[in-house]
């Protein structure tokens, strides 16, 4: 079942769904009462999606709580800062005391709580939910799935099929990533699709004097063409195949300028690969930014080199500024970017191919600004803020009013 089509305002999702009596907001005693269950409060594509989701959901209708199976970390106080409460319950393993323990505080803290929606939304907490939230009794239970490559190892794989298996819904940020849940057993009318999303603030394309702020900070002369990437500095995300490309773009257009925004383990080889190819000029490494800007707008291309991909935020943000993509063919970023009406795809690992996409965009300035007229559009269709978590909090009326049904 996709929910990407928000219903109209004349239509309740139980009508939609053919129930009978709907949900309606003055109609209930209570709000809604959501928990979610996150493994962890670092700053992760799930994890910010969640954060930034729970920030946009209608409190009218919804009463949000929040479980974490780890300690405090940086996306803590945005919950603590909107009122959400968070209650850490780390465990240490998923055998043994510290997995009973957890789960019977977590049962009474669902029942004080009155919960009637547990959202699990990662591989851990998807387990840990699937045990816990049917011991509790919860009405709905939600489990996500948001990778497309295969977990690391059989008991993962295991505890992931039982999660989904147990689950009223399964919530895929991807047509890519449902049609997996699909292929792993799980009915197509308990899979739901809903995209990641874009901040307002995201949308537009940059002024003249913004690019030019921009390209000032980094170092980048006025007249280069300027590639950039976001993305954490990990092997998966195969930096090292991205600077192999531009060494190859630059020997033919020396006015390239790369930017990678990030950090992570990789940096440190990253910079001395750089350093080895005679690129330190041409190449600036921001470290992370935490400041919530879309630093694609300051960009000509966005490029992303990804071995294995869940979906893509980044590239979402870079179409939201106006930006052509260049990105491998893998995961959802087939889904996100539409090739050579958004960007361009291709192949991973394959930094010859990668070179070549590139170069098409930087010697053809009208191909670029074309691609990125369309990728705004496509991001204003379909990755906007409001249009998605309306697509949520549909799915979770519509999901109490068949359990009540």
């Amino acid at each position: 079942m996709s929910s990407e089509t928000v219903l109209p305002e004349t239509t309740t999702a139980a009508e939609a769904a053919g129930t009978a009596a709907p949900v309606t907001k003055k109609g209930r005693e209570r709000r809604i009462v959501v928990v979610y269950v996150i493994d962890n409060m670092r700053l992760g594509g799930t994890e910010l999606n969640a954060v930034r989701t729970a920030e946009r959901l209608d409190r009218e209708w919804f009463e949000l709580r929040v479980v974490c199976l780890g300690e405090d970390g940086p996306l803590t106080e945005r919950y603590r800062a909107m009122g959400v409460p968070v209650v850490n319950m780390p465990i240490r393993s998923f055998y043994g005391w510290s997995m009973l323990r957890r789960g019977l505080q977590f049962v009474r803290y669902v029942h004080q709580a009155r919960a009637d929606i547990v959202h699990a939304h990662d591989v851990y907490s998807n387990i840990f939910a699937a045990v816990w939230a049917r011991v509790a009794g919860v009405r709905v239970l939600i489990t996500s799935r948001r990778w497309w490559h295969s977990l690391p190892n059989w008991k993962l794989r295991r505890g992931s099929r039982f999660a989904f298996a147990r689950a009223n819904a399964v919530l895929a940020n991807s047509p890519q990533v449902a049609r997996t849940v699909m292929e792993d057993g799980v009915p197509e009318n308990r899979v739901w699709t809903i995209t990641n999303f874009a901040d307002d603030s995201a949308f537009g394309i940059a002024s003249d004097a913004e690019r030019r702020a921009l390209r000032l900070q980094w170092g980048a002369p006025n007249d280069a063409t300027v590639i950039g990437c976001v993305a954490r500095m990990d092997p998966v995300k195969d930096h090292t195949g991205l600077l192999d490309a531009f060494a190859r773009v630059h020997a033919k257009e020396p006015r390239v300028f790369l930017v990678l925004v990030g950090d992570g383990e990789m940096r440190p080889e990253l910079e001395a690969q750089v350093n080895a190819m005679s690129l330190a000029s041409v190449v600036h490494f921001t470290g992370e930014l935490r400041d919530g800007s879309n630093y694609h707008r300051g960009f000509d291309i966005s490029a992303l080199a990804s071995r294995s991909e869940g979906f893509p935020n980044t590239l979402v943000e870079a179409m939201a500024a106006g930006r052509p993509v260049v990105a491998t063919a893998v995961g959802d970023s087939i889904d996100a970017v539409a090739h050579e009406k958004t960007g361009l795809l291709v192949p991973p690992a394959d930094s010859t191919a990668l070179a070549e996409a590139l170069l098409r965009l930087v010697e053809d300035e009208a191909a670029r600004e074309k691609l990125g007229r369309q990728a705004l559009q496509r991001a204003l269709d379909q990755y906007q803020a409001q249009r998605v978590v309306g697509s949520l909090a549909d799915m979770y009326r519509e999901l109490l009013v068949v359990r009540s049904s």
